[in-house]
This record gives C-alpha cells, structure tokens and sequence, in this order.
C-alpha cells in the first residue's frame, strides 16, 4: 500500500500553484490539507465511472485511505458511462457528488439543475484521431472530412468542435459528424466510412494503437492548453448541510491526482488488479495515466475562471444559450470551498 505523500507547507503551494489558484489559497494555505478528525467521518456517496481510466484515482483513493486520511467515510457509487448518467445519479439521490466532464455538466446547469462545481479533476482525456488514409495531418485538414464519434452532443463531438472553430474551421458546415456505436467509432474510421474518430480515454488511446491513428488534436494541448476537463460537483441540499464534507473531498481529490502524477504505475496496477479493463494491460494504463495531466485541479477562484472559459467555448459553438453571460454563470454553478 503505498503511503501518500506527507504535504508540507511549501507543497500545499507548490499544488495550488499548478492549476493557478496561488492567489485563491493566500490567507488560507495554512488550513487546507489539514483536515479535522475529531468528529465522525461523514459519508459521502460519490459517482465515477469506473470503466473510464481517468477515473481511477477516485478507486484507488478510497483503497488505499487516503479519503479516510481526510475523516470521510467515502462509497462509490458506479453512475454508467455518460454524463446524462451521472445527472441522473444526483437528481435522484443515489449519489451526493459525483465526476464529470465539463461538456457534460454545464448544459444542464445552465437549464437549472440544482449542482455547484467545486474542484478540477484533471485535463486531456480526450483525442480526436485521424486514419493514414484520410491523409489529414493537421486541424487545416480536417476541412471537409467526416468524423465518428459516439453521439452528435457527446462531450467529443462538443470538445473539438470547439477546436475546429478556433482554428476557423465551421465546426458544423466544413465537417461533417457521423453517429456510431460506442465500440465502433475506431473500426467505422479504419474501414474508411469516415476519415477521423472522437472518442474518450482510454477508448481513444486504444484506437490510436490498434489502427496506428495519428492524434490530430487532444483536451490538453492547442485550444485546451492548461484547462482540466473533469470536474466534481454536488448536489445543492447535500452542498448546504455538508459544507465542510465537501471542502475535505476537495482537499483529499486534489492530492489523490497529484500523487497519480507522480505515481501513475501505482494507480494503474490497483486498476488492472480491481477492475480487470477487458483488453489493457498494466503497462497500457501506466501509459494512459501517464499521458494526462493529473496536475490541473483548479479549485476556487481557478476554478471559476475555467468554468468561465468553458462557458465562453460553448457559447462559440451553440451549446449554451446566446444570453447566458460566462461569468455570471460561471460564478453561479460553481462554490469557493477556500472562502
């Protein structure tokens, strides 16, 4: 069982300096990460998915202690495989928090769903992939190619449609999208039905090694250089009375992932010892862990300036409604659990 990392003073900074909450954490660096034990650990029912590879850190933390460090009582609740999923799970009560996508959370936010967004999880869980035979590579090539991916409206489709429009590429009229099957979206591209794949990790990384795909764009480099794409958030009445639960969440989530930085193979041997992901290996989930960037976790005001940009990408591309105003919303959804 490997021992977290002792998390001095100089560190607590070093971790917040990271995903640029420096100045959030000013007056108050010296309580974070130090966590009140006297009380009852409380319980806090979070929803993952635990097929997804970027998920794991939320297993492995509950594992190996490193919640219970943090007095909490922590049950994972398995929410499926999508964002509509995970809603489901905290509208009807069956988690109190759960992880997620940013394309997957703010829609619904935007329409009223009772969640604030408290902490980042990491950035760069997603790929969009071009075949030798499309002869795409670069972003310019991509004009006037077909794309798969797993639904028009799914969190890739969204992701790099934004890429697209920030490279002046009509992510709608110089593209076109085509829907397939989950488990198709590789096999659709190599047969030559369409010329590039959206899809998620570590789906995605599979894809690439299997069909020697080229990555003609990510969620962690170009248009999403230092942004995170998964976030957790809570549901609004088990925000109100557990408050202090979910700051100690935050707190304990952000040094799960960083120890995933430093530690990837750790994390990936409890996955492919726990979970057993039909066709990786241990030193494919190594690879995979290692490729994401497991130091961005804004929190606070960082993490509000993220939700703004996201909100600002959605706009561009039409998911959110011409009136929403970012920052306004931005400072809706989300809670400074370091105020």
């Amino acid at each position: 069982m490997p021992k977290p990392p002792s998390l001095s003073r100089r560190k607590i900074l070093k971790l917040a300096g990271a995903t640029g909450a420096l100045a959030s954490l000013g007056a108050v660096s010296d309580r974070i990460f130090s966590p009140a034990i006297a009380a009852p650990a409380p319980k806090v029912r979070l929803a993952w998915t635990e097929v997804a590879a970027c998920h794991s850190p939320l297993g492995f933390g509950v594992a190996k202690g490193i919640y219970a460090k943090h007095n909490l009582d922590v049950e994972l609740f398995y929410q499926g495989a999508s964002g509509q999923t995970l809603i489901q799970a905290l509208a009807t009560n069956k988690a109190d928090a759960g992880a997620g996508l940013i394309g997957d959370w703010l829609k619904p936010l935007e329409q009223g769903f009772d969640v604030k967004l408290f902490v980042g999880s990491h950035g760069g869980c997603q790929r969009l992939l071009a075949s030798k035979a499309s002869g795409v590579t670069d972003l310019a090539g991509v004009k006037g190619k077909t794309i798969a991916t797993y639904g028009i409206g799914a969190p890739p489709q969204v992701a790099f449609q934004v890429t697209l429009a920030k490279a002046g590429i009509d992510p709608n009229a110089d593209v076109t999208w085509k829907a397939v099957p989950f488990e198709l979206v590789g096999e659709t591209v190599n047969r030559g039905d369409a010329d590039l794949a959206a899809h998620l990790d570590p789906w995605a990384w599979s894809i690439e090694k299997q069909f020697s795909f080229t990555t003609i764009a990510d969620t962690q480099t170009g248009a999403y250089e230092n942004h995170t794409c998964c976030v957790l958030g809570a549901n609004g009445p088990f925000l109100e009375a557990n408050k202090d639960a979910l700051r100690r969440v935050a707190e304990a989530n952000i040094e799960i992932h960083e120890y995933t930085a430093n530690h990837p193979d750790e994390v990936a041997q409890w996955y492919f010892e726990t979970l057993k992901p039909a066709g990786l290996s241990k030193e494919d989930l190594t690879e995979i862990l290692g490729t994401l960037v497991y130091h961005n976790h804004p929190i606070g005001q960082a993490l509000v300036d993220q939700i703004r940009q996201a909100s600002e990408d959605l706009k561009l591309v039409k998911v959110l409604d011409p009136t929403t105003d970012p920052k306004e919303f931005a400072e809706r959804i989300t809670v400074n659990l370091l105020a």
